[in-house]
């Protein structure tokens, strides 16, 4: 492992944990050469699940995507990194399970819904405006209207 600052190959690992429901082990690191300390994770690498789109195209499930896209939805709500962390693991561990080698993107996007509508109907408005394409003020009023019906 090279230290990201001055690419010494020399560390020391510091502190050892597990992650993501031991899914993962998080390293803390010093690097012998400068000390800089830095972090590193080490996980299985499974075969990746791919995402089909729309328009047909393929593409390999992207947790770093959807924690983005949660993180979008979740912006200026009460919502913290850890908790958008957990959904992101739980929606992508739950796809896995479900799929062997793809996913259309429609499930995958319908299993962020779920999640985002349990979480923060706030946030779940907004990822739905963008994932089904709301065109006007109407579309959101029915969604709105409907989540208020559900109570």
């Amino acid at each position: 492992m090279r230290c990201p600052k001055c690419e010494d190959r020399e560390n020391r690992v510091i502190d050892s944990r597990e992650v993501r429901n031991g899914d993962a082990i998080r390293r803390r690191r010093v690097c012998v050469g400068c000390g800089h300390r830095f972090t590193t994770y080490e996980e299985v690498q499974r075969a990746q699940l791919q995402v089909t789109k729309r328009d047909g195209r393929r593409e390999e499930l992207n947790r770093g995507k959807l924690v983005k896209s949660l993180d979008i939805a979740c912006r200026k709500r009460h919502i913290s990194v850890e908790q958008i962390e957990r959904l992101a693991d739980a929606i992508v561990m739950e796809a896995e399970s479900e799929f062997e080698k793809e996913i259309p993107s429609i499930t995958l996007g319908l299993k962020v819904m779920a999640a985002l509508e349990k979480l923060d109907e706030v946030a779940y408005i907004r990822y739905a405006s963008v994932y089904r394409r709301f065109r006007d003020a109407g579309q959101f009023m029915n969604e709105v209207e409907r989540l208020i019906g559900r109570e």
